[in-house]
């Protein structure tokens, strides 16, 4: 995990830089839905989604600088999510990334424009980013993966699910259907980036990398709602029992909390099994989903 760590931290850094360098100025009119932009993007998170980018590059054998652009894209894509869940009418919450959430350092009509913004900046990205060095039908390719995985059969979709599901009870399949859209789609965008990143990836290879995608996206979810019970609003860098207070449904609601640490267990297993195929080339890609399950935050 000692290698882990120093990859977390260098990716960290080095999509931190990517970032800035695509975000406009904070002096750049109009500034103050600029500064709010570079407020909620900078400076926090575990960057875990253009970490899988890099990751999943790694174990193709891409060089880092051709997935600069598609890792920025995931990420604002992310964060305008976050913008705009945190918001009055979503889930209505005062902290995100252990600072105040941007409707709350600025206003709310600022917050819904800067999540616009930020949507916008990320198919800006994927469709004029040098770096990528695909050609315009790979790109075709990149916007349209993430443009689902964004819209209402993705994310936009298990948010959806989510609010309508406040104080009523799902069944298993129905929490993971409503997880695999909220929450998995954009982790399966993450690593689906880096494939389309390499053109003449063979096709069962790009399916086994979506498998495993598709696993820890919901493993993720799972530890997520664990957090929200065992852990405390210091460490989360958000409101702890957030999920309780609003009756949402939660895997530690419906299994118990030993059936959703065991359900985070077998989704690892099963994440790590798909990449049978690879070789030590993809040791980060299966670091990163143990990671997923044991992390604190």
């Amino acid at each position: 995990m000692s290698k882990l760590k120093a990859y977390l931290t260098a990716c960290q850094n080095r999509v931190e830089r990517a970032l800035d360098a695509r975000l406009p100025g904070e002096n750049i009119l109009p500034q103050t839905l600029h500064q709010a932009m570079r407020y909620t993007v900078l400076d926090g998170g575990k960057r875990t989604r253009p970490l899988l980018v890099y990751a999943t590059g790694q174990a193709l054998g891409l060089n880092e600088d051709v997935l600069d652009g598609p890792a920025c894209a995931v990420e604002f894509i992310h964060v305008y999510s976050l913008i705009h869940d945190d918001l009055p009418a979503m889930d209505n919450d005062d902290l995100r990334r252990g600072k105040p959430t941007c409707h709350k350092a600025f206003d709310e009509a600022t917050a819904i424009l800067a999540g616009d913004a930020l949507q916008a900046l990320a198919f800006e990205v994927l469709a004029n980013d040098p770096s990528i060095l695909v050609d315009a039908g790979a790109r075709l390719k990149m916007i349209g993966n993430l443009t689902k995985a964004s819209g209402s059969q993705g994310m936009v979709g298990g948010q959806a699910i989510d609010l309508a599901s406040v104080g009523t009870q799902l069944n298993l399949p129905e929490l993971e259907n409503m997880h695999i859209h909220k929450t998995g789609a954009l982790i399966r965008a993450s690593v689906n980036m880096a494939a389309l990143s390499k053109p003449d990836l063979d096709p069962a290879v790009a399916k086994n990398l979506d498998h495993y995608a598709k696993c820890i996206g919901l493993s993720f979810q799972v530890k997520d709602d664990i957090l929200d019970v065992e852990s405390d609003t210091a460490t989360l860098g958000k409101t702890q029992g957030k999920d309780v207070d609003n009756d949402k449904p939660t895997y530690p609601a419906l299994l118990g909390m030993a059936g959703a640490k065991e359900k985070a267990r077998e989704l690892h297993e099963q994440a790590v099994a798909s990449l049978a195929g690879f070789g030590s080339e993809a040791d980060l890609l299966r670091e990163l989903s143990l990671y997923i399950i044991e992390r604190t935050h």
